[in-house]
Order: C-alpha cells, then structure tokens, then sequence
C-alpha cells in the first residue's frame, strides 16, 4: 500500500436522520487516526452515509452511491477509499474499486497493514501473514471471477486435472499450513520461556488495554527501563515484550506489555495473534489501563472486557484484575467514582505508589507466597540462599549470638526447599 489520499467513508445501517451522534464523531475520529497511523496517509474528506447490510452486493441505495461516485470524480487526488466497517464482502469491494477507479479498504485491511508497518520479530510478522489468508483468498475468488467471464477462470492446467483456481486455492493451502507450523514451533518456544520464569519464580503482571491509553508509558514509569519509547499512536506495541522491575518489598516482577485492543476488531485478526495473546492467560495478575480522558472510555472499557471474555481468561485472573484510570493529567480536578480503580498519570507518574502497593498486595495473595521471619546462623549460607530464592525485606543481626532475623516473602515451593537444606524456622 503506497501513500496516498484517503476519502473515509462511515456507513450507518438503515435510515440516518441527518444528526451526528457522539458516538458516530467518535468513531470517525478513531478511522481517522487509523489512516494517519500510517505514513503519508491522510483523510482528504469525510462523509457519513445510511447502508444497507454490508455483507450484500449492494450497500448504498442508487442516490448514494451516484453521490460517492460524484464526490470521488470532483475530489482531486484522491487515491483510496476507506469504508469504516469490519468486512467488506468481495462482490461489494470489487463494485466499488471498478466503478470508483481507486482501492477501497475496509477496517481489516487498514489495521492489518498497520500491523504490517509495525511488526519487528518473525512471530508477529508470520501472525500477519496467516491474517491476510481471508484477504488473499477474496481477491483470488475476485480474480476468478474476472477470468470466468472471460472464460479462463475454470480452464485445466495442462495434464493436471485442475483448474486454474483450484491450483491458487491448494497453493494458499500450503502457505498457510507452513505459516501455521513455524508459529507452532515458536509457540513451543514461548512455552519454554513461560515455563523458565515460572522456575524462577518471577510473578509476571500482564498489563493490557484499548490501543493507545498508555501501556507502554506506564510500564517505563514503573520498572525505568530506558529502551521503552512509547508512541502516541494505534498499534505501536505489536510485539509482546516483557521488563523487569522491582514492588516496594523488593521483589521482582516481570510486567508484560501486551498488544493493544481495539472495537470491531474483526475475529480473524484476534485468531491470529492467539498464541501471543495467550501470554495473558498464564500470568499471576492483570492490570487494565484505561485512557480515562476518551470520551468514550466506558465503551473501550466494555469491549476490552467483551475480548478477554472471548479469549477464555480464568475467572480467578478476571476477578483479581486492576483496573487503573491513566492519562489524569488530561482532566481538570479528576475525581475516581468507580469503586476499587486506581487514578494515575504514566506521563507525570503519579498515583504510581498506590498502584504498586495494590499490585504487591495483590501479587502475594495470587502466587501463594508467605511473609515471613526467619531466624538463620550467620556461620552458614542460609542468609545467601534466602537471598538467592526469596524476597529479603528486612535483616536484624544478633552479632552476640552470630545470627539475623530474616524477614523475607518466599514461595511455597522454595520454604519447602529451605526446611529440607536448613531445618525449620
């Protein structure tokens, strides 16, 4: 996809009164800031207009669609049209691009190129792949169609037995079956991770919400990693990727940045990044951020739940789920009416120590782990161990007696191995 010009299109199913609705401006506002994700697009104009179903051949009524026809004809360089929908049927994008002159895009395809354009490691960029099997296969069964009108769609190759379609339709076959067996291989991998963390007995905190309300600049805030440069715009985290940081006991956790979400994202887009959505599933605690400033935050809020929902989260995880209102500093004397959620700004970092002492509190009570006093003899290597496999929070030294009272917050799994190397408390 080359830069270019965009006219974006909002359809409303049935009649449309003629009045803009909130919700209407603030979903034209997010196709909006799709297109300019990507470079050297922009939204030339905009127009809302009543549909018919959009899975039908024929979407506008015949007043309409001469007056699309008209205003893409009178508009100088325009080189694309987005239809703000999920999916477009192939019969539909086929009319339009022949009776237009331009290619028309709809939701899917427009967030599949971003991802496309913000893709870096071979996981995601094979996930991409395997969500552009339903485009590829469209334009195929389009193509034919061209073909068979002109009767070449259904004609042998050679001596095969097969037709020039069904040799496409094998080849797409094969593709993604080899997509789906180098993302099972890294799946694999992902799963060998999962398990090392788990050995090691570091909590792992998945921090998740709609695209764009702040993950990624409140994970900088919270562990100082310096390599985080968050960008104020949809989909810049694609990759999941994981950083260390410290709870006031001094425990390390590993928070998860996670891909955000977004509305009518279409399913086949979700199927594809399962295995690295799955990543949520196995971790100890949740943390949902919310951009409290968008106007409609209740809504992202609501379709964010409606996808972890979808992807089968334990209960358990769902019911322990931080819920944090970000981007305060956006809001003038910001007052939190939501009973348990946490106000902060990643940008400022404030309300950071509040949300910590949650996540710490939190933290202990889903892994299990045990705040305790330990008395050990300085003449052995106990201090050293506990040092090594536990969270030490405070040591008292008896120089008198040669030992320390140790408290420290410890595992289950790793007490039991401590009775057994050193004997009781």
């Amino acid at each position: 996809m080359s830069a270019g010009l965009v006219l974006l299109i909002t359809m409303l199913p049935g009649s449309w009164s003629g009045t803009i609705s909130a919700f209407t401006e603030l979903m034209m506002a997010e196709a909006v800031g799709l297109v300019n994700t990507l470079d050297n697009w922009r939204v030339v104009d905009k127009i809302i207009l009543s549909t018919k179903t959009p899975e039908k051949k024929k979407i506008f009524g015949k007043g309409n669609f001469q007056l699309l026809t008209e205003k893409i004809r009178q508009t100088a360089g325009i080189t694309a049209v987005f239809m703000n929908v999920e999916r477009l049927s192939p019969l539909s994008e086929r009319e339009f691009e022949d009776a237009w002159g331009v290619k028309v895009f709809d939701r899917y395809s427009i967030v599949l190129h971003i991802f496309r354009c913000n893709a870096r490691t071979k996981e995601a960029k094979l996930q991409i792949s395997l969500a552009e099997m339903p485009l590829l296969r469209s334009r195929l069964k389009n193509e034919m169609a061209n073909l068979d009108q002109q009767g070449g769609g259904s004609r042998y190759i050679g001596g095969s037995g097969e037709t020039l379609y069904e040799v496409q339709q094998r080849l797409l076959k094969e593709r993604e079956m080899k997509i789906r067996s180098a993302l099972a291989k890294l799946q694999k991998k992902r799963h060998l991770l999962r398990s090392q963390r788990k050995h090691k007995e570091f909590p792992v905190i998945s921090v998740l919400g709609y695209t764009n309300c702040g993950k990624t600049t409140l994970i900088k805030a919270l562990t100082g990693d310096s390599g985080l440069q968050p960008r104020n715009q949809l989909f810049a985290t694609l990759d999941v990727t994981v950083h260390a940081g410290q709870l006031p006991c001094r425990m390390t956790v590993l928070y998860v940045d996670t891909i955000g979400f977004l509305s009518q994202l279409p399913h086949q887009l979700i199927d594809s990044f399962s295995a690295t959505l799955e990543d949520i599933k196995h971790s100890d605690l949740l943390v949902h951020v919310r951009d409290i400033s968008h106007p409609e935050t209740v809504n992202q809020k609501a379709n964010v739940l409606n996808v972890l929902k979808n992807l089968q989260i334990p209960d358990q995880l769902l019911s322990s789920m931080i819920e944090v209102h970000n981007k305060t500093d956006l809001i003038n004397n910001y007052e939190c009416l939501e009973p348990g959620a946490l106000p902060i700004s990643a940008l400022e970092e404030r309300g950071l120590d509040k949300l910590t002492k949650v996540v710490e509190e939190e933290i202990i009570k889903s892994t299990g782990k045990q705040i305790l006093d330990l008395k050990v003899n300085l003449s052995t290597n106990q201090l050293s161990w506990l040092y090594k496999e536990a969270t030490v929070q405070e040591v008292q030294v008896n120089a008198d007696e040669g030992s320390a009272l140790v408290s420290v917050i410890i595992s289950t799994a790793a007490y039991g191995r401590y009775k057994k190397l050193f004997g009781g408390r």
